[in-house]
C-alpha cells in the first residue's frame, strides 16, 4: 500500500463529505433562487472539484490494489492470474505514487489557485527621486511579467514625480494563477545602483515598498454600507494647478478597522468612488485574513515572510546585475533580463520552497 499522511486522509475526507453537500444544495430549488447563495456555493464548488475527483480516483485504486493482492495470496488461484494481479499492483502503484503528488501539491496550494485578482501597491521608501524610479522599475517589471502571462492589467491611482518616477502606484491584475505567483512579492525591495541623477558614479541604496493584496469578488466579503464614512472633496492637479471645480475626490473611512483610502485619479466622481470600494474592499479582506492566519500560524508567513512592507525581501544589484531574494537564499546574475519581467524563475523557486514547507506542516 502506498503511505499517506493520516491528517491528508482526514482532511481529503472532508472535502469528499463537502463535496457531495455542496452538489445536493446547488440542485436545491430553494437555494437555486438566492443568487449570492447559488454563486458562493457554486464557487466553493468548483475550487474542491479537481482535488475531490483525484482522491476518488486515489481511493479506487486502492481498492482494486487490496483486491488484486488478495488474488497474490491466494494459495488457489491460478498462477497466470497472480501475474496479472502483479502486473496491475505495479501499474496502480505508480499511478497513485503520482495522484498523491497531484493530491498533496493541489491541497496545500489550493487557497492560492483559487485566487484570480490583486491589487499591487508600490510606494517609493529611502532614496528621494532614485527610490521613486525604482518604483517606476519594479512597476514595469510587474507589468511585463503580467504581459506575458496575458494577464489583465488596470492602473488605479499613480502619483508621479517630476524626473519620471512614481512616489506610488496602485494597479490591478486580473488573470489564472495571478495570487500564486505574485502574492509573494510583498515586502521591501532594495536597488544598489548609480542614480541617473549621480554625477560622480557612486551606487546609491534606495528602497520601494510592495504590497500584494487579492482581490476578492463581492460574494468573498461582505461590508455593511453604515460601517463606511464618505468624505467627498475637490481634486486638486500637480502642483495645485488645474483644479477641479468639481467634487471628484474620494476618501472612504472603514471604521470598524479604520481603514481608509483615498482616490483623486479620475475625474469623475463615480470612478473615483468605484476604485475606492475596490481598494477599500482588498484592504478589510486582506486585515481580516491576516488575523485568520494568524490564529491557524499561517503557513505563507512562516515559510516565505509576512509581505509585511518592513521586511527587506529582495536586492537587485545593478553594478552585479545579481538579484538576491533573501527569504530562500536564492542569488541570480541575470537582473536585465529579470527587470524586463522574466523572474519566473524566482517565483517558481519560491513556490517551490513554500509548497515544501506547507507540505511538512499538514
Amino acid at each position: 500500500m502506498i503511505d499517506i499522511n493520516d491528517s491528508v486522509i482526514k482532511k481529503l475526507e472532508e472535502l469528499d463529505q463537502r463535496y457531495a453537500q455542496l452538489q445536493v444544495q446547488v440542485s436545491d430549488p430553494s437555494i437555486a433562487c438566492d443568487h449570492l447563495k447559488i454563486t458562493s456555493l457554486s464557487k466553493e464548488l468548483g475550487k474542491i472539484k479537481t482535488i475531490v475527483e483525484k482522491y476518488r480516483i486515489f481511493k479506487n485504486n486502492s481498492a482494486q490494489i487490496e483486491d488484486a493482492e488478495i488474488i497474490i495470496s491466494d494459495e488457489s488461484a491460478d498462477d497466470d492470474f497472480k501475474k496479472l494481479a502483479e502486473e496491475e499492483i505495479k501499474d496502480l502503484t505508480s499511478q497513485q505514487q503520482n495522484l498523491i503528488k497531484d493530491i498533496q501539491d493541489t491541497l496545500v496550494m489550493a487557497d492560492d489557485t483559487d485566487i484570480n485578482g490583486i491589487i499591487m501597491e508600490i510606494r517609493a521608501g529611502t532614496g528621494g527621486d532614485e527610490a521613486a524610479l525604482f518604483v517606476r522599475d519594479l512597476l514595469n517589471m510587474y507589468v511585463k511579467y503580467a504581459e506575458g502571462k496575458r494577464w489583465k492589467v488596470e492602473q488605479l491611482d499613480l502619483s508621479s514625480t517630476e524626473r519620471g518616477g512614481f512616489k506610488e502606484v496602485i494597479i490591478a491584475i486580473k488573470g489564472s494563477g495571478v495570487w500564486a505567483d505574485l502574492g509573494y512579492e510583498g515586502g521591501g525591495h532594495r536597488v544598489q545602483r548609480v542614480p541617473e541623477t549621480e554625477s560622480q558614479g557612486r551606487v546609491h541604496t534606495s528602497a520601494a515598498t510592495v504590497a500584494v493584496l487579492p482581490e476578492p469578488e463581492e460574494v468573498d466579503i461582505e461590508i455593511k454600507p453604515a460601517d463606511v464614512l464618505e468624505h467627498v472633496s475637490r481634486a486638486g492637479g500637480p502642483g495645485g494647478q488645474a483644479v477641479n471645480k468639481l467634487n471628484s475626490a474620494i476618501k472612504l473611512e472603514h471604521v470598524p478597522t479604520g481603514i481608509t483610502v483615498s482616490m483623486r485619479d479620475e475625474k469623475s466622481q463615480h470612478k473615483n468612488r468605484s476604485k475606492a470600494w475596490r481598494i477599500l474592499r482588498s484592504r478589510i479582506y486582506e486585515h481580516f485574513e491576516s488575523e485568520k492566519r494568524a490564529e491557524r500560524d499561517s503557513q505563507r508567513k512562516t515559510m516565505i515572510g509576512s509581505g509585511d512592507r518592513s521586511q527587506k525581501i529582495r536586492t537587485y544589484n545593478y553594478p552585479q546585475n545579481r538579484v538576491t531574494d533573501h527569504r530562500i537564499n536564492l542569488s541570480l546574475y541575470s537582473l536585465d533580463k529579470i527587470m524586463t519581467g522574466n523572474f519566473g524563475e524566482i517565483i517558481d523557486a519560491l513556490k517551490e520552497h513554500d509548497k515544501e514547507q506547507r507540505l511538512k506542516n499538514l
